[in-house]
């Protein structure tokens, strides 16, 4: 849990928002999302969706046993492990994601 928060309280800031416009556009108080931020309560998991949501983020709930496979999926930039890059090899998901970005 100390982990998402974590990424939680990077994106407020890299955001720009203070703890207060988080707090007041997620419906919250500045004082949960303190004591959220600062480990010092346990949040409701549909309190951290709200965060998530205003910040512009996705939770997904991912099992335990599939998280290490997770993230060497995303290491890799979203090509399955062994997955030769170059010709004949599909653009990975990652690559296909930031290109509809741009």
């Amino acid at each position: 849990m100390l982990q998402l928060t974590e990424e939680l309280e990077k994106a407020r800031k890299a955001g720009g928002l203070s703890q207060e416009a988080l707090a007041t556009r997620a419906g919250l108080s500045r004082m949960t999302v303190q004591r959220i931020e600062s480990g010092q309560i346990d949040p409701r998991l549909s309190t951290l969706l709200e965060m998530a949501r205003v910040l512009g983020l996705e939770l997904m709930p991912v099992p335990a046993s599939l998280r290490p496979q997770l993230e060497d999926f995303v290491r890799s930039g979203g090509r399955l492990l062994g997955q030769p890059a170059g010709v004949g090899a599909p653009p990975s998901i990652a690559q296909s994601l930031a290109d509809e970005n741009r």
